[in-house]
């Protein structure tokens, strides 16, 4: 009988496992015969953690989200900068990373979200939350940004966090699709602009 730490291990392989088969092929061309070659265990083994290759989606977003969400409050919330300055460090350190990959894995929930546009509707509103709570994350640092006379004040914050997150998570895609930081760059040139620009002192 496996013991509770295989049993854990196992588990967290298989979905490591899938995070970056998924990032490569998207949803429903990753297959779970892949997934457990990868891991080195029999198919069986995969049933007896997931139900079905839905609920091991979930299992994978949950997972990333997770991790994610970790980097992103440490970030956003290090009071030590501006909310300026932690908006554009944090754009930068991604950046980094999927240039260095180059460009070809791109975010998960990004490509999750875009592939499963009218198909899984439970996959599509876990997609949605996860994206809601980044947003949120974003919409404090700048409301805070705001208060502080650093943000532009003649959008509110949501809408602000909408647009950033929007925008970075198109340059993700638009770098990916051309294998190319191109658009990632660009996106980092026009942020600072885009959250100032308008009306500090509004």
């Amino acid at each position: 009988m496996k013991s509770v730490a295989t049993r854990i291990d196992t588990r967290c392989l298989l979905i490591e496992a899938g995070a970056k088969v998924m990032l490569s092929k998207g949803y429903n061309n990753t297959g779970i015969q892949e997934i457990v070659k990868l891991v080195g265990v029999p198919k069986g083994s995969f049933y007896h953690y997931f139900e079905s290759k839905e609920a091991f989606a979930l299992a994978v977003i949950e997972k990333f989200d997770q991790a994610h969400r970790s980097k992103l409050t440490k970030s956003l919330g290090d009071k030590s900068r501006s909310s300026l300055d932690r908006l554009t460090h944090y754009f930068q350190a991604g950046a980094g990373e999927l240039t260095n990959s180059p460009c070809r894995g791109g975010c998960l929930i990004g490509t999750l979200s875009q592939e499963m546009s009218g198909q899984s509707e439970l996959l599509r509103e876990k997609l949605a939350l996860v994206m809601d709570g980044w947003k949120a994350e974003f919409a404090a640092c700048l409301k805070e940004g705001q208060e502080k006379g650093e943000i532009r004040r003649d959008l509110c914050p949501n809408q602000l966090a909408e647009l950033v997150l929007s925008g970075f998570e198109g340059a993700v895609l638009r770098s990916k699709a051309t294998n190319s930081p191109a658009p990632l760059q660009s996106f980092q040139g026009l942020m600072p602009r885009l959250l100032t620009e308008s009306s500090v002192g509004a």
